[in-house]
């Protein structure tokens, strides 16, 4: 590993563009005051790598889709026909979502660990955050691989025009008034503030934007509705499955929306399957061997030192790293016990000099668009750091 010390970006300033979690319960800093430093040939093999799973995903999904396989994947049931009617309609755009990597910088293969495809946190740490930091430090903030921000702003326009071509967005589409909710709970900050930033990119894309929390946002036959103010398309940034499970007349009504096409919700219900980690089982059935992915089961794995987690655990909660003897290697509890476990062939992280371990994170917006990393212990978990990056 390869760190470079960097003068620390004050509180006062990440306040006053919004980041108002930058420190942690223990009173220490969320935001790393270094960067891990890459060549162009590592920043390209995750560029590459992240590519070609995206594709392996969308190939994958559509057998999940045509075999049925909704329970394997623990996704709850009044959510299936939503995620079917999602699946075959383009108009229901993928807008953003984030892979975890192993390896990359230390000599080691990459290695998909696992994909947020719904609701993928560190956006605005990696979209803003890491680039403020170069240029506070008078470095040459292009040399990163991230374009994110612009990403995220062309991704946008493809919500109209369904292709690579956003300049007919910019030509005819955009002075149509496409509107769009932005939406989070409340009570949650950085959430809050993450919608935010999307909210402030589709504006700057052309669309006519709003914020409402969602316990006031208005559902019913007709739409989705901030007051009386019909919107054509609503983001949420509220897990699916817990939409499933804790607002069950909601996921009804929101089938019965999306049937009707009544509106057009992001991230799409076709994401809970990526989302959930026993897509990793599904995808090695598929790509068995393929040198991007890691063995994995509904069973455990024999002889074999291994992760255990569940398939809608957050945050590194209920993961088991199990040894090749079944000895119990670390292990972390949480309100995610009742989910269906998955087993990970175990891939070692790569270190620091000081120990800390390192996970890649590359977010995907109709292409790979940006780099960050995650620093902490072997189970990455709440309190891990967030660390920008620069090529060298």
């Amino acid at each position: 590993m390869k760190l470079q010390k960097l003068e620390p970006l004050t509180s006062e300033y990440l306040e006053s563009i919004g980041f108002v979690w930058h420190t942690d319960e223990d009173n220490t800093s969320y935001i790393a005051n270094e960067v891990v430093e890459i060549s162009e040939e590592e920043a390209t093999a995750y560029y590459e790598a992240t590519n070609e799973l995206y594709d392996m995903f969308c190939e994958a999904g559509e057998y999940v889709i045509e075999n049925d396989l909704f329970h394997e994947l623990n996704i709850p049931f009044n959510l299936v026909e939503m995620i079917k009617e999602s699946w075959e309609s383009d108009v229901h755009w993928h807008l953003y979502s984030r892979f975890d990597l192993a390896g990359g910088i230390d000599g080691k293969p990459i290695k998909l660990i696992e994909f947020n495809a719904d609701t993928p946190t560190s956006l605005f740490e990696t979209a803003i955050i890491q680039w403020a930091q170069l240029k506070a430090n008078n470095l040459d903030e292009a040399s990163q691989f991230n374009n994110l921000y612009d990403a995220l702003k062309d991704n946008f326009k493809r919500i109209i025009t369904l292709d690579s071509d956003i300049e007919k967005f910019d030509e005819y589409y955009s002075k149509l008034g496409w509107k769009i909710l932005f939406s989070s709970v409340s009570g949650l900050p950085e959430d809050e503030h993450t919608t935010k930033l999307l909210q402030h990119l589709a504006n700057e894309a052309g669309f006519n934007t709003d914020f409402e929390f969602i316990d006031k946002v208005n559902f019913s036959d007709d739409g989705i509705f901030k007051e009386d103010e019909n919107f054509e398309f609503w983001f949420k940034l509220i897990p699916w499955e817990d939409i499933a499970i804790d607002e069950s007349e909601l996921a009804l009504l929101l089938t019965e929306t999306i049937k009707e096409k009544k509106a057009i919700i992001f991230n799409p219900a076709y994401t809970l399957m990526f989302q959930s980690k026993g897509f990793m089982k599904i995808l090695w059935d598929l790509y068995p061997e393929h040198p991007l992915l890691l063995e994995t089961s509904f069973e455990p794995l024999e002889n074999k030192k291994q992760v255990e987690k569940r398939c809608f655990g957050r945050e590194g909660a209920n993961t088991k790293i199990i040894n090749s003897d079944g000895s119990i290697d670390v292990e972390t509890t949480g309100e995610y016990e009742g989910h269906k476990a998955i087993y990970q062939e175990f891939v070692e992280l790569p270190t620091d000099a000081d120990g800390n371990y390192y996970q890649a994170g590359v977010f995907y917006a109709y292409e790979a668009s940006g780099l960050g990393f995650r620093r902490g212990e072997k189970i990455l978990n709440n309190m891990s750091k967030f660390v920008g990056h620069i090529i060298k």
